[in-house]
C-alpha cells in the first residue's frame, strides 16, 4: 500500500526531480511534490512524496529525518491526512 511523507525545511531550490532521486534510494517513488507560494510561485520549503512501499517509506523516513539535503537539515515523517478546508475568496 502507498505511504504519503512529508518533507520539511526543503532548500527553496530543491526541485522535485531531486526530491524524488533522494528518496528512491530506498524505493519506488510514486510521486514526489513541493508545494509553491500561489501568489509568489516560490517554495513554501516542504513538500510530499509518496512511496509504493510501507517498509520503504519506513526506512526513508527513519534513514532520511535530520538528514540534510542541499545544506538544510530535513524534517522527515509519516504525512497526516488532513480535512481539506474550503477556499475563501473574500479578497478584494
Amino acid at each position: 500500500m502507498p505511504k504519503k511523507i512529508y518533507v520539511g525545511n526543503l532548500n527553496y531550490n530543491t526541485d522535485e526531480d531531486r526530491l524524488a532521486d533522494h528518496f528512491a534510494q530506498f524505493g519506488t517513488v510514486l510521486s514526489a511534490r513541493i508545494i509553491f507560494d500561489r501568489e509568489t510561485n516560490r517554495s513554501k520549503g516542504f513538500g510530499f512524496v509518496e512511496m509504493e512501499e510501507d517498509e520503504a517509506a519506513e526506512a526513508a523516513i527513519s534513514a532520511l529525518n535530520n538528514q540534510e539535503l542541499d545544506s538544510r537539515n530535513l524534517r522527515v515523517n509519516e504525512a497526516i491526512e488532513r480535512e481539506r478546508r474550503p477556499r475563501e475568496n473574500n479578497r478584494y
